[in-house]
């Protein structure tokens, strides 16, 4: 039986006040047990993360890292630095670090390696653009970006990433896959990862990405693979995300 995960990812958003509500909130009873939930600030949040979430059941995520462990990068941060703040998930491959900067699937393998050598869980991001569906190429591009990162790695290593499918045309849009789109392509990754390893495949944990929200997670979740969401904007809004986390279970 796969444990649910549910992230939320704030990118650059957030403050000081959020964090502590997140706290506070989390701090409540009624999160089912059986749910893994994981909060992805910005940088400077980290630490007052870690301490305002120390008695909840929240853990702590990054956004990205740098594939090297240390030298003269002015404004990276590396794995060992994120392992030492706690951090226990980081997302990489998200398409807006893709597109906006330029991270192309050798980049995305060298942090999904950093992560690992750190200590931390990568979540890999994947999915397709609007372009890319309509041509039908959905499950090409999703399972290149998928293999492109598992074919180098150790079966051990497979076993501690999740792969969060998000596909682009739905991502900050309002738009949402439909139940049955995404479990398609989520039925399609795990099929692949069967390739390397029936029971891997079946213990891996597949996200949807793609505006889950209060209203509609309980029907994303409920599909077969399906095993948790990764959520942007209805993450900075503390019972909201809350409320999405208890359908997880």
């Amino acid at each position: 039986m796969r444990t649910p995960l549910i992230a939320g990812n704030w990118k650059m958003n957030g403050s000081t006040a959020l964090v502590e509500a997140f706290g506070k909130v989390f701090s409540q009873p009624g999160l089912p047990v059986n749910v893994d939930v994981t909060i992805h600030p910005p940088f400077p949040y980290l630490e007052a993360a870690r301490r305002a979430f120390a008695d909840t059941r929240l853990t702590l995520g990054a956004q990205t890292l740098n594939p090297l462990h240390s030298g003269a990068h002015t404004g990276e941060v590396s794995g060992g630095m994120l392992k030492e703040l706690g951090v226990e998930y980081v997302l990489i491959g998200h398409s807006e670090r893709r597109k906006l900067y330029r991270e192309s699937d050798d980049h995305v393998c060298d942090r999904v390696l950093a992560a690992l050598s750190a200590g931390i869980k990568p979540i890999l991001c994947v999915g397709e653009t609007l372009e890319e569906r309509d041509a039908g190429r959905t499950m090409e591009v999703v399972l290149q970006q998928v293999g492109h990162v598992m074919a180098p790695l150790e079966p051990a290593q497979r076993a501690r990433l999740a792969i969060a499918y998000e596909p682009v045309w739905a991502i900050g849009t309002g738009r949402t896959a439909t139940p049955e789109q995404a479990q398609e392509v989520m039925a399609g990754i795990r099929h692949y990862q069967a390739g390397y390893d029936e029971e891997l495949a079946q213990q891996l944990r597949l996200l949807y990405g793609g505006s889950m929200n209060a209203k509609n997670a309980a029907e994303l979740l409920a599909q077969p693979d399906i095993d948790g969401g990764l959520v942007g904007g209805a993450s900075l809004k503390a019972e909201d995300f809350y409320a999405i986390c208890q359908s997880a279970g």
